[in-house]
């Protein structure tokens, strides 16, 4: 087991969760004080010692349906060698069995039960998933569309559905089709049943392979990186939606963080000359340190996005952290441009939802001047011309884009005016940096006149440049 335990602490930190050698002995202490047959008491005390973050609760659970993924109970109503007549009635008729399976699932699905479920489960990915035959190692995304194919889930599903209007509902869910909150309430627990069942041939799917393959080349097949690291360019729909819930507890931890960093800068250095004229009066020993108390500035913050495209993702998650932010900043504003310009802190403005502000900025924010592609040098200029005259020395100027102009010229003399009248100049660009000056990219003209440029994919490293910042 400790063995086991071992490379299941490898693959967590493969995986990037920050696991200490203290925490790895706390694990298998733990172990030492719960049954290891049951599963559960073992994901849960594993979970307990090496999990610190909310965020990193789902990559555990990845990696540890995998790593132990052996250790399961068989389910006995099925045990499981995918053969016709032993699987499920090889003498009904049916010869690949697909009637008894489409009558085993609508059983399974009225009636809820868990074992009858992973029973399901074991044919199906026994009759469609294909496995075994000599593929590319991949993560079994491929033999899941087989089973659901195969199986024809959703039209169960859907021949379920429509029975709870006639009366006949899962059965213990009470859909008698009169009342219509239990028959709602019905085919919400259908749904739920539907989704256990996905997860039962995931599971099976990955029990499978990792007898076939080894854990670790399955857990390394399954490997993402964890949500703060997360490229903002390239995250799916559901991805983008669990990185928005993490921009506020993000935005209150770094807060918190810098608070506390101004609070400990406040004492300032050590004034050597005061010290020695206040300690004349205790016969010259220093008992009370004299200090230079600091000016603590907070920077005004002046944020120029691209909202175009692919990296409007990235603009959005920027201008929300910064907002969120915007008591450490003696002043914020914000510009949106595409190939014009427009301000858009009004929008911010107040205790406003942040995710309406953003719609808003999508939709009312002006930024399209001409053909409605990106173009840097024409936002620029027309920025230089509406605002250009209000930038000040204690202005920090942060641009974000990924610097590609459609081949149109980039106007870097705009960007040389900036940095003369701001305090400081930083450009934050989503791509990585061995992308940039490639095609049509006009980071290199940009680069020379800006005090900082940064590759920002994710929002980690967001977080360090905010908090650099402030």
């Amino acid at each position: 087991m400790l063995a086991a335990l071992g490379g299941f602490v490898d693959e967590l930190r493969s995986s990037g969760l920050p696991v200490s050698v203290g925490e790895h002995l706390d694990a298998a202490q733990a172990l030492a004080h719960v049954p290891l047959d049951d599963r559960g008491a073992v994901r849960a005390a594993l979970a307990a010692t090496l999990v610190k973050h909310e965020a990193h609760r789902s990559t555990f659970a990845t990696v540890f349906d995998v790593w132990f993924s052996l250790g399961r109970a068989d389910v006995g109503l099925l045990a499981g060698s995918g053969s016709g007549e032993d699987a499920a009635g090889g003498g009904t008729g049916d010869p690949d069995g697909s009637e008894d399976l489409a009558g085993l699932l609508d059983a399974a699905l009225a009636s809820g039960d868990p074992a009858l479920l992973a029973a399901v489960a074991r044919l199906a990915v026994d009759r469609h998933a294909g496995l075994g035959r000599d593929r590319r190692l991949g993560a079994g995304s491929y033999e899941r569309y087989q089973t659901l194919r195969g199986l024809d889930l959703d039209a169960a599903l859907a021949r379920l559905s429509g029975a709870l209007s006639l009366g006949a509902g899962p059965e213990g869910s009470g859909g008698g089709g009169a009342d219509p909150l239990a028959v709602r309430l019905a085919a919400d627990e259908l749904a739920e049943r539907g989704a256990r069942l996905r997860v039962e041939i995931d599971a099976e799917i990955h029990r499978r392979l990792v007898a076939e393959r080894g854990a670790a080349a399955v857990a390394g097949a399954l490997r993402r990186p964890l949500l703060a690291d997360m490229d903002l360019m390239h995250a799916s729909r559901e991805e983008l939606a669990q990185l928005r819930r993490c921009l506020a507890p993000l935005g209150r931890a770094l807060a918190a963080r810098l608070a506390r960093r101004r609070r400990h800068r406040r004492r300032g250095r050590l004034d050597v000359r005061a010290t020695v004229r206040h300690s004349l009066g205790s016969g010259g020993v220093p008992v009370e340190p004299r200090f230079r108390r600091p000016h603590l500035a907070k920077p005004e913050i002046w944020v120029v996005a691209d909202v175009s495209g692919s990296v409007a993702a990235f603009a959005r998650f920027t201008l929300a952290l910064v907002h969120a932010l915007s008591n450490q900043f003696s002043a914020v504003r914000s510009f949106a441009f595409v190939d014009g310009v427009d301000e858009v802190t009004p929008f911010f403005a107040g205790a406003v939802d942040l995710d309406t502000a953003l719609r808003r900025v999508a939709v009312e924010a002006d930024v399209v001047a001409g053909e409605g592609h990106s173009d840097y040098g024409a936002a620029l200029e027309a920025f230089w011309v509406r605002y250009g005259q209000e930038v000040g020395p204690r202005a920090t100027v942060v641009v974000l884009g990924d610097a590609r102009a459609n081949y149109h010229p980039s106007r870097p003399w705009v960007l040389a005016e900036l940095a003369r009248r701001a305090g400081h100049v930083h450009w934050l660009n989503p791509e990585p940096r061995a992308y940039w000056g490639s095609g049509d990219s006009v980071m290199g003209d940009y680069a020379p006149h800006c005090e900082g440029v940064h590759e920002c994919r994710n929002l980690r490293q967001l977080g360090r440049f905010v908090e650099a910042l402030a």
